[in-house]
């Protein structure tokens, strides 16, 4: 009998494992290649809604420094 709990306990491990694996964990570091500015972004995004991390990024992608005008660095850390 303890040895079915066991076991049951071991699949509802496996499952909540498997829903963590479907997220994508992304920093986006955004730096003023002129001025010393720089900010770091953290967000999670589920593989099946993938679209949703296209558009943050576009977002990101025309960022300008208040400081000098001048275009941010865009740079990416995944975890998969």
């Amino acid at each position: 009998m303890e040895i079915d709990n066991f076991h049951e306990s071991d699949k509802k491990a496996q499952i909540g494992s498997e829903h963590e694996e479907s997220i994508i964990n992304v920093w986006a570091i955004i730096s003023c290649p002129i001025c010393n500015y720089k900010k770091k972004f953290k967000n999670q995004f589920p593989r099946k809604e993938l679209e949703l991390f296209k558009v943050t990024i576009s977002v990101f992608d025309w960022l300008t420094c208040d400081q000098c005008g001048e275009l941010l660095n865009l740079n990416l850390e995944f975890q998969i």
